[in-house]
């Protein structure tokens, strides 16, 4: 998906800083997106390159590591993906496909 169609999809949230993003990933005890919705929005990161048997920024904690990771290696996961979009210049549009997940569509501490 190139970045117009990326805007059109998800308009971007004006104002956003990267630390204020992971604040609201947070928020109401949220640890990340559940798998497939975290899988989509590694998909929207720039730049992402396959690095011998690794991928730069790191794959989500899903699949087999879905159940291996803890909440908080979760949670710092998706913080690294959060500083990628802000250091590529897609932090805006990552804020806004995650404002339009449901909570249902979020993993929470106790989960």
């Amino acid at each position: 998906m190139n970045n117009t169609a990326l805007s059109i999809a998800y308009p971007p949230v004006a104002g956003t800083s990267a630390e204020r993003l992971v604040a609201y990933c947070r928020h109401r005890s949220r640890v990340c997106p559940m798998p497939q919705r975290w899988r989509t929005l590694w998909e929207l990161l720039p730049n992402r390159t396959r690095i011998g048997p690794v991928w730069e920024p790191p794959e989500p904690l899903i699949l087999g590591a879905w159940h291996e990771a803890t909440g908080l290696e979760k949670m710092l996961r998706l913080e690294t993906h959060i500083q990628w979009a802000a250091r590529f210049g897609v932090l805006e549009t990552v804020a806004a496909y995650l404002h339009n997940l449901r909570e249902e569509e979020w993993f929470h501490l106790g989960n």
